[in-house]
Order: structure tokens, then C-alpha cells, then sequence
């Protein structure tokens, strides 16, 4: 923790956007679905979330709404992904895990979105899995 209270910090690839949170994430969780795996380029994603008032970036954001009630903000000069926010989850922004600094010390916790999953990218790491979102499939 930095003397103002700063318990993480990010940057993406050029720099021109980082963030800063001043909370511990509420979870951390790999995303399997189809927009997660277009946005990344990736077989998933991994988000960390954040309560959204503990979350201040620094620096110019691109916007792209990916889907209804979802937006997805990324670096203009690198491309970098930064972050996702919906409607399903008003108070919380969800960070890119490789956008945070301080990435080696996350612990997923579980893989969502599962009946999409990539079959050559299956991990048996132990982690609770969902078929869709918990708040969707009734975990």
C-alpha cells in the first residue's frame, strides 16, 4: 500500500492509460464466453472486480459497447484492454487481470461461462466452474 492508500495500480502496454484502486478486488474469476475470448484474443479471459468508486483512471479511455447493457473501455494508442462494466453489475468494474501491476498476486477463484469454454483450453485447476454467470445458473 502506497502512503495514500493506493492497493493497486495498472498500465496498459503503452502506458497512456493506468489505474489506480484503492480497495482489494471483490473476486477474481476466468470468463470463457464468446465476447471475452473476441475482446482478448485469448481461449479467456481473467477479470478482477472492483467496487467502481475504488477504481480512478488516469488518462484517455476508448469506449465500445460490445452488447446491450455491456461496455468495454480499452486504450486508443495500443489497443490495450482495460476494463468491462454491465448493467447486471452496477456498482463494480471489472479490470483485466494483466492490466493490473500487481497480477501475480491474484487468486481465481472460478471459471464462468464454462458451456462455452474452448475444449483444448480446459484447466483442471480445482476452481469452482459455472455453466453461465453464478447469478445465472443459481451458484
Amino acid at each position: 500500500m502506497t502512503e495514500d492508500g493506493i492497493l493497486y495500480t495498472g498500465r496498459c502496454l503503452c502506458g497512456g492509460v493506468k489505474m489506480e484502486a484503492v480497495a482489494e478486488p471483490l473476486w477474481v474469476a476466468h470468463c470463457h464466453c464468446p465476447s471475452c475470448r473476441k475482446t482478448t484474443g485469448a481461449a479467456f479471459a481473467t477479470y478482477v472486480g472492483f467496487d467502481k468508486n475504488a477504481v480512478r483512471f488516469i488518462g484517455e479511455l476508448q469506449l465500445y459497447k460490445s452488447s446491450p447493457g455491456v461496455m468495454r473501455r480499452f486504450c486508443p494508442t495500443c489497443g490495450g484492454t482495460v476494463s468491462f462494466m454491465g448493467e447486471a453489475w452496477p456498482g463494480e468494474v471489472h479490470l483485466h487481470a494483466g492490466f493490473l501491476d500487481q497480477a501475480e498476486s491474484l487468486k481465481p477463484e472460478s471459471h464462468v461461462f464454462t458451456r462455452t469454454e474452448m475444449p483444448w483450453a480446459h484447466m483442471d485447476d480445482g476452481l469452482e466452474r459455472h455453466e453461465t454467470f453464478p447469478s445465472d445458473d443459481g451458484h
